[in-house]
């Protein structure tokens, strides 16, 4: 993994960044996940998939959407991340973001575990073991670009966050640099305060920039910082990529309050089997709100309340561990209440102890495709990158037996 890591021209960068402040960004464990979850995981997107193409569906969800997201751009939205347990009755979805962080990462994470093992390439699920995930990714992108503006050359790529070079993933914006670079693509990396709309384009000093990858949590761009980004948006000047509306489609937490309803699924076009899906596939989530307080309160060990725009676990909270201040601070806030469905473990060593790590399944897709599964390695509540031993794992996939369990599977349920 580290030659992987360290063979382009910023390898000196990515070490420094890795052995100084990122430790646990990497398990050096596998996860093994039978091929029936895989097929249910995909099953369960497709689905997501065709009921977020419905015309009452996106009414709907854009109805407590920002502004910014009724702007339709023609281009999809890269790296959506479909987040799962492996639960008792098979994989649950828990969540989706846009901006998924890691693909790339875990691309590299991938392409070291098949220079390990050459018999690795046929159990990595998605496109990995069929050729070069790098490239799909650069043809990801060129397909945005595509939607656009046709036949034009892309000529530069912004990625673009908040202070860049402190983010935890900061690593990963080098890479795509560097891997943009490498397919003919200029490419830098910025703040959005960096940013200028003249002209009728989006510039960094003298750059002209032709698409944003854009990193920041700033979903709708409200925030000061991100109104130029938004103006040159807005206006067309500028493809981004994920935008507001592919946020407002699939990731703000009160969609899955939509897509565990299952009359309300029925109201957007949805079909008795694509319903079956979801409503077994996603945990049942429901708003949060001070007329239903008592009964969320004494329901709360079978909860786990997220903020609606929400991201990375932040101000999310497993209700059997909530107080009554912080169930006061939900009540206050914008919050769905989801079904528990505490996510499975695999047991690892960590300097000779045996470890119980608590496993995350994320799929990368890009237009209901799948493109590559990954796992996170962690303790605590939520899924974090400080665990020793944890952080991001290859999944493999494995055969299943004939009574549906995956053989070899390193996963058990959580124990209480």
């Amino acid at each position: 993994l580290q030659r992987e890591l360290t063979s382009n021209e910023s390898g000196a960068d990515l070490q420094r960044m890795m052995a100084e402040g990122r430790p646990n960004l990497f398990s050096d464990s596998a996860v093994f996940v039978g091929e029936r979850e895989i097929e249910r995981m995909a099953r369960i997107v497709a689905a997501v998939e065709q009921v977020v193409a419905y015309p009452a569906y996106q009414a709907h969800v854009l109805g407590y959407a920002p502004t910014a997201a009724r702007f339709a751009p023609r281009a999809a939205g890269v790296f959506l991340g479909y987040d799962f347990h492996l639960g008792a009755n098979g994989p649950q979805l828990i969540e989706i973001n846009t901006n998924a962080g890691g693909g790339l990462l875990n691309a590299v994470l991938a392409r070291a575990q098949q220079a390990c093992c050459d018999s690795v390439a046929a159990m990595l699920p998605g496109l990995v073991g069929s050729g070069s995930l790098e490239r799909v990714f650069v043809d990801m992108f060129r397909e945005e670009w595509r939607l656009e503006h046709g036949g034009v050359p892309l000529a530069r790529i912004a990625i673009v966050d908040e202070s860049p070079q402190e983010q935890y993933l900061a690593p990963e914006f080098l890479l795509f640099q560097h891997l943009f670079e490498r397919h003919g693509i200029a490419a830098i990396i910025c703040d959005p305060e960096e940013l200028s709309f003249r002209d009728g384009a989006l510039w960094r000093g003298e750059e002209r920039i032709g698409l944003v990858y854009n990193r920041l949590t700033d979903f709708g761009l409200e925030a000061g910082n991100a109104a130029v980004l938004r103006e040159a948006y807005l206006s067309g000047a500028v493809v981004v990529t994920p935008h507001p509306r592919s946020h407002a489609l699939y990731a703000d937490k009160r969609n899955l309050i939509a897509l565990t309803d299952d009359t309300a699924l029925a109201a957007f076009g949805a079909g008795p089997a694509t319903r079956e899906i979801l409503l077994s596939g996603i945990p049942r989530t429901e708003a949060v709100s001070r007329d239903k307080a008592e009964a969320l309160w004494q329901r709360r060990k079978q909860l786990f309340f997220k903020p609606a725009a929400g991201y990375g676990s932040r101000a999310a909270y497993r209700g059997d561990k909530v107080t009554r201040r912080v169930f006061e601070d939900i009540l206050d806030g914008t919050y769905v209440a989801q079904a528990l469905v505490p996510p499975s473990e695999r047991r690892i060593e960590v300097d000779e102890t045996p470890v119980d790590l608590k496993v995350d399944l994320r799929n990368y897709v890009y237009r209901g495709r799948v493109q590559l599964i990954s796992a996170r390695l962690y303790q605590g509540q939520t899924t974090n990158f400080r665990t020793p031993g944890g952080g991001f794992a290859p999944v493999l996939t494995v055969p299943c037996a004939a009574d549906g369990e995956a053989l070899g599977l390193g996963e058990r349920p959580e124990r209480g």
